[in-house]
């Protein structure tokens, strides 16, 4: 060769090729189908570094299971819609559709730079009318299928912005974009029944066996199912509540009720008391707090006294009704019961408030007093207390209070979940628009199929404030109603952009079907049991996958596809971090993948990214290590050179042999570390350790190309194809072949090179090294024990003392026990 490597021209070269060739479209129904997907990103302007260490690794599996003789479908796209486009058009004037397509445009070359697998006539942008109408499409089966339905509820209103921000928008009580105090609004919104698959999305988990433990017991937290009862109160207004609690044995304990300030009944409860005041103003308290505030473990609990009272059905005491921060309406029923003497918050809120506090479960062998209670008895007890109940075990008791409940109906046993039903409405513009209209006469009527896509409006205008401009253009909002054909008005709350990445891995199936989201037999075809393999960041453990989960179990039931599970493997990769920190602008820590592409090339890029740490762990980014990286790939580009400069000829036997060995061991480690472990760095490691032994090989050989050596190099080549695919697609080519690298069937390992000759073991006496001894591999084991006990050390080590056992560990050790 004698041409240095040139990374720049050999990259381009071959990502121009590639694309000409139409290399990786998926379409050989011969062979057995592998779906590879990682997580679409959303298009920001610029790929970051964790973006190349995900899709890095998507593409080493792509490619891998492609040399493995499969049908690979690796496909990509955009999640498009978002509130960060609206911020552009906001803050520069430029329309979210235009920042969004430029966007889209220059990190798809910055993909291509990468030289990343994918098929990209498969490629979905949820933005566009294509996509978003069988978004709209998939909104109106699940409203004819009662699954989507619209309610009042409280929300995180900005009043500046003039929009529902989500929890994580509101920071220390404030919009985190303009900094105004956020407040709770009750808005009639959106939800689709997530709820009704509650118990499904639970039981389902056990089928996903290629799920990390952490990310499903995260969902099964989030799902929350809780045995319990559900008990109905009563306040003295007559109106009736209910209760769920898990813990209905301590029923008699109960000394007060907490209500969410933003239950409706609150209202009515104070009204004519003279604590009304009291109650409005921790009410607009309150309302300025996220849920994850008034929720935190570390934040104490507040609340005030209503003024009214309820009674407890199994006993009839009448007990004080309190509204308290730590309630959320939309969590259960938005009311609890207070039993201090049972639970470690109630005792603390009970203390704080001066309230009663009654012991109902002690332990058997000790009756507890309430003056010596530090804190609350939470373990299983012996009834007091509690009437008929007493001196029951508490467990058989709470079975026996629910009956009893039962039979006054006043409760009954349940399951509650803590999932609450998905609130998918948005008030904002750059969103999937939902396809509802709304009629004087007609109310509620869904969007005709043939009507769709509700389009969004170009031209529009931003205001300053962020307010969605959809309720200002009056050819959005004006149309007629489809049923009566009168004056009408378009719903203008748009779709949360969960709902468009909640179905995209089944667009990619069929993308350019015009009649349907996605045909049964495509889906089929490509996700019989689901995505083969899903990569993406832990942080969407829970909203992403429990939708797309539901989603697909929806679509499953429909009779759209025959999966319901959409993932049947999941790899969550750790971050990049620099300097110990996530890589941020704020923190001025930010690597630019651009930098690193200019300077070093893609290859060397991934293979820093693949090498530095396993795929599940964090990264840190040392710029030491990625010209380490740098230096590895010319070492190979050299060796390469040197090899096809050298003449043919022959080697000792011994080193022949040795090099075989060698080249089938790596074939043995990287592909066990790839296919079975996902352990990149350990499979470059390998490659490293063979580059070093082909050196080691080249000196002993005299500069002589040998068949083990031939062999060697090309095998050197292939499992390098997924890691550096321009540097072994430049060398595959100069080593005389004409088709591509990444089409060739991955190496195998040849069990016969594996075996050796001699083997080297360490002596130890009592666990304690002592000397190394080398013998036929074959030698049996008193003769292995008769050479290590002629070792001098060791007869220094054993001299006086007793044998008392000996140990061999074939191709390891010897152990000599002695006492």
């Amino acid at each position: 060769m004698k041409e240095q490597y040139d990374f720049k021209k050999i990259e381009s070269k071959w990502q121009q090729k590639w694309a000409a060739e139409d290399l990786y479209h998926a379409d050989d129904e011969t062979k057995p189908n592998y779906y590879c997907l990682e997580m679409f990103p959303y298009p920001s302007g610029n790929l970051h570094m964790g973006h190349v260490r995900n899709y890095s690794i998507g593409d080493v599996i792509a490619r891998f299971k492609t040399m493995h003789g499969y049908n690979v479908l690796h496909p990509m796209g955009w999640d498009s819609f978002g509130l960060p486009a609206e911020n552009a058009a906001i803050k520069h004037g430029v329309p979210p559709a235009k920042w969004t397509r430029e966007n889209i445009a220059n990190m798809k070359r910055q993909f291509k730079a990468l030289g990343l697998s994918f098929d990209w006539d498969r490629e979905v942008t949820t933005c566009l009318p294509d996509y978003y109408r069988w978004t709209q499409w998939i909104f109106l089966q699940l409203y004819k299928n009662g699954l989507a339905y619209k309610k009042n509820a409280s929300v995180n209103w900005c009043p500046s912005c003039a929009t529902v921000l989500a929890n994580e928008q509101v920071v220390d009580g404030k919009c985190e974009r303009c900094d105004s105090v956020v407040e709770k609004k009750s808005l009639d919104q959106w939800f689709f029944k997530i709820k009704d698959y509650a118990q499904r999305l639970l039981d389902d988990l056990d089928k996903l066996e290629g799920w990390p433990n952490k990310v499903k017991t995260m969902q099964e937290n989030w799902i929350g199912r809780s045995e319990g009862a559900m008990i109905t109160f009563e306040a003295e207004t007559g109106d009736t509540f209910e209760v769920f609690t898990t813990r209905p044995d301590t029923l008699y304990g109960v000394t007060y009720v907490v209500f969410a300030p933003e239950h409706p009944l609150v209202e009515k409860l104070i009204s004519g008391k003279a604590e009304a005041p009291a109650v409005e103003a921790f009410k607009d308290k309150v309302s300025k707090l996220s849920e994850i505030e008034r929720t935190s473990s570390e934040k104490e609990k507040e609340g005030v006294f209503t003024g009214a009272y309820a009674t407890n059905p199994i006993n009839g005491e009448q007990v004080p009704i309190y509204v308290g921060d730590y309630v959320i309406y939309e969590y259960g029923t938005g009311v609890v019961m207070g039993v201090p003497a049972s639970d470690e918050r109630d005792f603390v809120f009970a203390k704080r408030h001066d309230l009663p506090i009654r012991v109902v479960v002690t332990p058997k062998d000790h009756v507890l007093s309430v003056d010596e209670m530090e804190t609350a008895y939470v373990d299983e007890g012996v009834m007091v207390n509690s009437g008929e109940f007493d001196g029951m075990n508490n467990v058989e008791a709470g079975r026996g209070i629910v009956a009893k409940l039962d039979e006054m109906h006043k409760g009954h046993q349940t399951i509650n979940f803590r999932l609450r039903d998905w609130l998918i409405s948005r008030q904002r513009f750059w969103g999937a628009p939902i396809p509802i209209i709304y009629c004087d006469d007609c109310g509620a009527v869904p969007v005709p199929e043939d009507q769709l896509p509700v389009m969004l409006p170009e031209d529009v205008k931003f205001k300053p404030n962020g307010e969605s401009p959809l309720n200002y253009v009056k050819d959005f909002v004006e149309t007629t109603c489809p049923i009566c054909g009168k004056p009408a008005r378009r719903e203008t709350d748009t779709m949360d952009t969960f709902v468009c990445s909640s179905w995209y891995y089944l667009r990619y199936c069929d993308p350019h079907n015009t009649e349907l989201p996605f045909a049964k037999d495509k889906v089929d075809f490509w996700m019989k049991n689901g995505v083969d393999q899903y990569i993406g960041g832990v942080e969407h453990a829970i909203l992403h996958l429990l939708y797309a989960r539901f989603f697909t179990k929806v679509f499953h039931d429909f009779g759209m596809c025959s999966t319901d599970e959409p993932f049947q493997n999941l790899l969550t990769q750790g971050m990049v971090l620099k300097d110990g920190s996530k890589m941020s602008k704020s923190k001025g820590n930010i690597v630019s993948p651009e930098d690193i592409l200019n300077q070093y090339g893609a290859d060397t890029a991934r293979l820093f990214i693949l090498f530095a740490a396993p795929p599940d762990r964090d990264l840190e980014w040392n710029d030491r290590a990625v010209e380490g990286c740098y230096r590895f790939i010319n070492r190979v580009w050299r060796f390469v050179d040197y090899y096809l400069a050298d003449e043919a000829g022959n080697a000792d036997e011994a080193a022949e042999k040795e090099l075989r060995r060698l080249t089938h061991v790596t074939i043995k480690r990287v592909t066990d570390d790839i296919s079975k472990r996902f352990n990149f760095n350990t499979a470059i490691s390998s490659i490293m350790e063979m580059v070093n032994g082909l050196y080691h090989f080249r000196e002993v050989s005299h500069q002589k190309v040998t068949p083990a050596e031939k062999e060697a190099v090309e095998t050197l080549i292939l499992l390098m194809a997924p890691i550096t695919p321009h540097l072994a697609e430049e060398l595959w080519e100069k080593t005389g072949h004409s088709e591509s690298v990444h089409q060739q069937k991955w190496p195998e390992v040849d069990a016969s090179a594996l075996t050796v000759d001699e083997v080297e073991l360490a002596v130890q006496v009592n666990g304690k090294l002592k000397a190394r001894i080398v013998v036929a591999s074959d030698l049996e084991k008193d003769s292995i024990i008769d050479k290590a006990m002629q070792e001098q050390k060791v007869q220094d080590a054993i001299s006086g003392k007793t044998v008392r056992k000996t140990i061999v560990v074939p191709g390891k050790l010897v152990n000599i026990v002695v006492g």
